[in-house]
């Protein structure tokens, strides 16, 4: 039944670093590729679609706040529907708000909130995408505090 690639998945390295590797053997060399500094010139790109007012707002909010990891060759389609379904949902919200017996239309809301969800962390707009995309998680300095913390509470004082 096992087979090949079954089991659990092993730890990355940056994890086990930034717990303080507490089983103390010895850790291959990580190769982390740093993120090239904010460019100097944050244009916004034209969206291939029209955008409504909300869209609009969030396909410039994206790229400023995502120029250094974002590419327009690749990202835009992904980032233009996500723009789409934001449109989209800010109707349904509106309608929403208008007849709160409307079930089905709700219904439509959160499934178009988790949609926008999914393609905002896709793109590397959820703080656990970040920190795959820069190697980096939660400071050191917060999981020193941590420690210090439990280890305060260990001896007593």
């Amino acid at each position: 039944m096992g087979g090949k690639g079954s089991g659990r998945k092993p730890k990355p390295v940056e994890r086990k670093e930034r717990l303080g590797n507490p089983s103390k053997r010895a850790l291959p060399k990580t190769n982390l590729v740093a993120l090239p500094a904010m460019p100097s010139n944050t244009d916004v790109p034209e969206p291939t679609r029209p955008l409504g007012k909300y869209g609009s707002e969030l396909w410039a909010r994206m790229w400023l706040s995502g120029a250094v990891w974002l590419k327009p060759t690749i990202d835009s389609e992904l980032m233009l529907i996500c723009c789409e379904l934001v449109d989209e949902r800010m109707v349904l919200r509106a309608r929403v708000a208008q007849d709160p017996s409307a079930w089905r239309d709700r219904r439509g809301l959160r499934e178009l909130d988790r949609q926008i969800t999914t393609l905002l962390g896709d793109l590397g707009f959820s703080p656990t995408e970040r920190g795959n995309l820069s190697g980096e998680g939660a400071s050191s300095n917060e999981f020193a505090k941590l420690h210090a913390k439990i280890a305060q509470k260990r001896a007593g004082t």
